[in-house]
C-alpha cells in the first residue's frame, strides 16, 4: 500500500511558502458533460499517477490503460457524486489510498485530510497543503503544492461554485483564502464552465479588457475541443468578479443590480452570486 504521511506545519493563517514549486504533469480526464478529473504525474514514478475528483470510472480506467499508467493514490475535495463516483470501481481489489474531507457522506475515504495539514505521497514524491474552503459544501478542501491547486468546484476559472451549504460570507472567506496563494498558481477546476462564466463577467464588467482578451482566447480553445484549464490565479485576480468584490466597478455593478449600497464585500459576492444564478 501506498504510504501515507500527514503533518501539520502550519495554522489556517500561516502564510504559504514561496518557494519555487517542483514541475509538476497534471493530465486532464474528462468526465460526464463537463466535469474534468486530473490525474497527477508522479515526478518521482513515472509511470505512476494521483487522480483528483474522479466522478466516473470508465474515462479514468480507459486512460491508464491506453496509456500503461499505475493509479496509486485519490484526492477528493468534496462530497458531490460528480466527484466521488468512480472511487469503488477504481479501488475495487486494491489498496489504494483515499484522501478527502471529513464528512460522512464519503463512505470511501481511507484518510481523512483536515485544514492546514500537509499530505505526503513519499513514494510518488508528491507533498500538498490541505485548505478547508467551506461554500459550495460545509466540508469542501482543495490541494495545493508543486505550484498547482486542485479547488473541486468552488474556484473556476471566470466564475465560483454554487452555494448549496455554506453562506456567502463563507464562500467570500475562501476565495480570498485561495486569493493569497502565489500568482503564479496553476488552477485546476472540476468543471468546464470558462465561457459561460466569462459571458457573466462580462456583464459585470464590461469595460475589463483583460476580461475581453481572454474570452476571445477561450472562445478560440472550445472551437478547438481544447480545455481552458488549468487558469491560472494571476489571470482569474484579473477577471474573475467574484476575486474582486472589493474593486468599486464590481461594487458598483452589483449595487446597481441589487437597487440599494452594499456594505462589505461578502454582501457585494452574495449579490454576484444570485445574480449569476439567474444569468442566462
Amino acid at each position: 500500500m501506498l504510504q501515507v504521511k500527514f503533518r501539520r506545519e502550519m495554522s489556517p493563517a500561516a502564510p504559504f511558502s514561496r518557494t519555487p514549486p517542483a514541475p509538476l504533469i497534471v493530465q486532464p480526464v474528462a468526465a460526464f458533460s463537463d466535469n474534468y478529473i486530473w490525474l497527477i504525474h508522479s515526478p518521482r514514478e513515472p509511470r505512476k499517477v494521483a487522480v483528483v475528483d474522479p466522478g466516473e470510472a470508465r474515462p479514468v480506467l480507459q486512460e491508464i490503460e491506453r496509456t500503461g499508467l499505475t493509479l496509486a493514490a485519490i484526492l477528493l475535495t468534496h462530497h458531490h457524486p460528480d466527484h466521488i463516483g468512480g472511487v469503488p470501481e477504481l479501488k475495487r481489489g486494491s489498496d489504494i489510498p483515499v484522501i478527502g474531507p471529513d464528512d460522512e457522506r464519503i463512505t470511501v475515504n481511507t484518510r481523512i485530510a483536515r485544514d492546514a495539514e500537509g499530505v505526503e505521497l513519499p513514494e510518488l514524491g508528491l507533498a500538498f497543503e490541505t485548505l478547508a474552503i467551506p461554500g459550495h459544501t460545509l466540508s469542501h478542501i482543495a490541494f495545493w503544492g508543486h505550484g498547482s491547486l486542485f479547488c473541486g468546484d468552488t474556484l473556476f476559472s471566470g466564475g465560483c461554485g454554487r452555494i448549496f451549504e455554506g453562506t456567502a460570507k463563507q464562500m467570500t472567506a475562501s476565495l480570498e483564502r485561495l486569493r493569497c496563494l502565489p500568482t503564479e498558481t496553476r488552477v485546476y477546476c472540476g468543471h468546464e464552465y470558462t465561457a459561460a462564466n466569462l459571458r457573466f463577467a462580462m456583464a459585470v464588467d464590461p469595460d475589463n479588457t483583460a476580461c475581453a482578451r481572454y474570452q476571445a482566447e477561450v472562445h478560440d480553445k472550445r472551437a478547438r475541443g481544447v480545455p481552458t484549464l488549468p487558469t491560472t490565479l494571476a489571470l482569474e485576480i484579473q477577471v474573475n468578479p467574484f476575486l474582486r468584490c472589493e474593486q468599486p466597478a464590481i461594487r458598483a455593478a452589483a449595487e446597481r443590480h441589487a437597487g440599494r449600497a452594499l456594505t462589505d464585500n461578502a454582501e457585494v459576492f452574495g449579490v454576484l452570486r444570485a445574480w449569476k444564478d439567474q444569468f442566462r
